[in-house]
């Protein structure tokens, strides 16, 4: 093909991989594509779009001759596309020059980019856009295709070690590609204040006005990272969108409201309407989406680690240090701590209550943790000690305090509102106890919580400065602000620059947190015990299982109690997991707030969970009323938490409960009906033998009537007009209707035959076996529990 052929066919052939912007095309479906359900296409997948492959050497090949494709910016991450629609340029420099009308006077906005671009956008808006892909089989999101073009994407053009390869198609003396100007007839405003790429203050430096080799790699280093940070974590609501502003940046998008207000009667002000209703589109991260960015957090962490240390002369390095090396300095805080810091918060407030939230967790432990991708290997020791976090870490902890102290309290107010008797919630309190609780990492948190709480009077020369950060979300290569060493004003900047000027900020180490520790202590206590009430009752229910147990039919089923938990099913192996992870997260606590014995005790004493005088759980929380019991607050949050719970139980005629799965519905049917003939036949004469204070009286009584069961009644909210009820003496035959009662009546007849006792006689022997005794029972008690026969 030539080239003016493989232009025409470039954009079809990216849509055919990678799916339609709109969804409707699904494409290669890389998302789903795993070499164990694909074996073919797999393999093939992986090589066509390998970094090497033919699919980039074509890409390179049309990059060599600056074509443009368009990109409409309607598919755009929300904040984006409504500032571009309200013709307000993104700090982003991606978008910088690229922003153009349809030349037939159309409706929609587009982006020229270049072959690279082009492809690059269409790869990472691919985890967004095809959410709704066919899935036949259970996909492994860190087995897919995709999954593995990141990473290899990573590597190859973000490297730990040596350098990015260069393109097949590049010219080494050529000069770097430009994308095409946009129209000067479209007036735009910026975010903020154009900067000179760094990239071009490297060409001056150089002795030829050629570009050199190194530049070229940055710049594909640079596209790369910025499309993936901008498709992937550029999405937050309104309000979150209008606290990011700075106050020059809000200035200036006033002042230009204003001037086209004066121009244009009406118009803008729907743009800016339309504009503002796009902020705040819904967007829900799945649990891919967010497995893809922690592998882009662990990478850019081992990417950034691998800066080669710094020259002792200042003045050679400015001569010495790569475009690459300068890039790994500054990579982290440019392009990924804002946009993540938000992509975070919005997981923490959106994400639902369930193990799920596993996922972010670990992302967000991951980006806390830059230390674990160091290149540097721990010492090897006979025992496994946790490793001290080393003050070299310092000046990161501090420039990322909020990621650390705000998502903190986050995660907090999130374990405050989950079970934590489930394995998998407790794993993730488990988890985040242990990082924190790592050798000197709540130290040096203090002091950065500290630095920022330093009263601004101390140092008189900062009073005209702004608490601002540069661009973090524009490019790399933007101009240097001024060399900042008061570590106060670099965490000051940090926390105003994401938060805002009037952000109230809440200590880590403070009243307020610590007080929601200890809540957490104590929901941890009550999981503990509540585990281990679970744990017992599992246990005897094991060891209480009879013969017959394979029938189906347990006590529990004949009185319609329901006595179980759903928790009962994560086995006992769960359940001391579970007891596990807790034990050592309120370990983990204790050390990282310094928590001593005294505290401990007046939490465990607040648990609540002591045992009654029967050694069961005590009903949650209740108020006594003319109409029964009713719940409390705290009654209401132990029952969600799984901490108490009513034992349910039916409280109605026993004659009419619902037709269980032990016993045969046309039995059941057929006697109650003579039952109920029986017992209106015959009711005064049973009423006058139950009323009688002799044996006989005692022995009706014991056969004919069913108490109230008050014991079992005050475990459960009933109300009192209820069981007030009395149904007096009656005779009950639906014992004979249950699979377990005609099985064992159908062995003794079986057992009996091999004594040559025909069936008369047996069911003679039986009667008077069972009369017998009822006889020696009534003996013993009038007060027991009856057995309805």
């Amino acid at each position: 093909f030539s080239l003016k052929e493989l232009h025409g066919i470039f954009p079809w052939l990216v849509e055919s991989i990678f799916g339609s912007l709109d969804g409707i095309i699904v494409g290669w479906n890389l998302r789903c594509l795993q070499g164990k359900t694909n074996p073919t296409e797999y393999p093939v997948a992986l090589d066509f779009l390998d970094p090497s492959g033919p699919m980039m050497k074509l890409v390179y090949k049309l990059q060599a001759e600056e074509y443009r494709y368009d990109f409409p910016v309607s598919y755009l991450p929300g904040p984006v596309k409504a500032s571009i629609q309200e013709q307000v340029l993104p700090e982003c420099s991606l978008y910088h020059n690229k922003v153009q009308f349809p030349s037939s006077g159309g409706l929609g906005l587009n982006l020229a980019l270049n072959p690279f671009e082009y492809y690059m956008f269409y790869f990472a808006i691919s985890l967004i856009t095809q959410k709704n892909s066919p899935v036949t089989h259970h996909v492994s999101p860190s087995n897919s295709a995709y999954f593995i073009l990141v990473d290899t994407y990573l590597k190859c053009f973000l490297p730990t070690e040596g350098s990015v390869l260069p393109p097949p198609y590049s010219n080494p003396g050529g000069a770097i590609p430009s994308p095409t100007p946009r129209s000067p007839a479209v007036p735009f405003t910026s975010y903020g204040m154009h900067h000179t790429s760094l990239l071009k203050r490297h060409i001056a430096h150089q002795p030829s006005v050629n570009a050199d080799p190194a530049s070229q790699e940055i710049w594909r280093s640079e596209t790369l990272l910025q499309i993936f940070v901008e498709m992937w974590l550029h999405h937050y609501s309104l309000e979150m969108y209008q606290k990011m502003q700075s106050p020059h940046v809000k200035l200036e998008v006033l002042h230009y409201r204003l001037s086209i207000s004066s121009k244009h009667h009406g118009s803008p002000a729907q743009s800016s309407y339309q504009a503002l209703h796009a902020y705040q589109e819904a967007f829900k991260p799945t649990e891919e989406h967010v497995l893809v960015v922690r592998l882009l957090v662990k990478h850019l962490h081992a990417f950034s680690n691998s800066l080669k240390p710094e020259p002792l002369s200042p003045s050679a390095h400015s001569h010495t240090a790569s475009p690459l090396e300068e890039f790994k300095r500054v990579v982290i805080p440019r392009f990924v701590q804002e946009k993540l810091y938000i992509f975070l918060q919005h997981c923490f407030g959106h994400w639902p209550l369930d193990a799920s939230f596993r996922a972010v967790l670990e992302m967000w432990l991951s980006y806390l943790q830059p230390w674990r991708y160091a290149p540097e290997k721990p010492p090897q020791s006979a025992e496994p000690l946790p490793r001290s976090v080393s003050e070299k870490w310092a000046a990161f902890i501090q420039e990322n305090l909020l990621m650390y102290t705000k998502l903190f309290v986050g995660f907090l107010n999130r374990a405050l509102r989950t079970d934590l008797v489930s394995p998998k919630n407790a794993l993730m309190v488990f988890r985040v106890a242990k990082v924190f609780a790592q050798p000197n990492l709540a130290e040096m948190i203090l002091k950065g919580e500290q630095l920022f709480l330093e009263p601004e009077l101390v140092i008189p020369h900062r009073q005209h400065r702004l608490f601002m950060t540069p661009t973090l979300g524009g490019s790399f290569f933007s101009s240097w602000p001024p060399a900042i060493t008061d570590a106060s004003f670099k965490v000051k900047s940090h926390v105003y620059s994401l938060e805002g000027q009037d952000f109230q900020y809440k200590q880590m180490f403070g009243t307020e947190v610590r007080n929601l520790v200890l809540k957490l202590a104590q929901l941890i206590c009550q999981a503990q015990q509540t585990a281990k009430s679970i744990s017992d009752h599992s246990a005897e229910t094991t060891a209480s299982q009879s013969f017959f147990s394979w029938f189906r039919f347990t006590p529990s089923e004949m009185n319609g109690s329901y006595t179980g938990n759903d928790l009962d099913e994560i086995g006992q192996d769960s359940i001391k997991k579970t007891d596990e992870y807790l034990e050592k997260a309120l370990e983990y606590l204790c050390q990282i707030f310094k928590l001593n014995e005294a505290q401990l005790t007046q939490v465990m004493m607040k648990c609540g969970t002591a045992q009654d005088e029967n050694g069961k759980k005590q009903l949650p929380d209740c108020i006594e009323s003319e109409d029964g019991l009713i719940l409390t607050p705290l009654g209401r949050y132990q029952i969600i938490n799984g901490l108490r719970r009513f034992e349910v139980q039916y409280q109605g005629d026993t004659e009419l409960q619902p037709i269980r799965s032990y016993e045969n519905a046309t039995l059941v049917r057929l006697l109650f009906r003579l039952s109920s003939a029986l017992n209106e036949r015959f009711a005064d004469q049973m009423d006058v033998l139950c009323s009688r204070e002799d044996f006989v009286g005692r022995l009706c009584r014991y056969h004919l009537t069913n108490p109230h069961l008050i014991q079992k009644i005050r475990y459960s909210p009933v109300v009192k007009d209820r069981t007030s009820q009395n149904w007096g003496p009656r005779i009950s035959l639906r014992f004979l209707a249950s699979y377990r009662t005609l099985i064992s009546l159908l062995m003794i007849y079986f057992i009996a035959s091999w004594f040559y006792i025909g069936p008369v006689g047996c069911t003679f022997i039986i009667l008077l076996g069972y009369f017998l005794y009822a006889v020696i029972m009534t003996f013993f008690s009038e007060g027991w529990k009856p057995h309805e026969r």
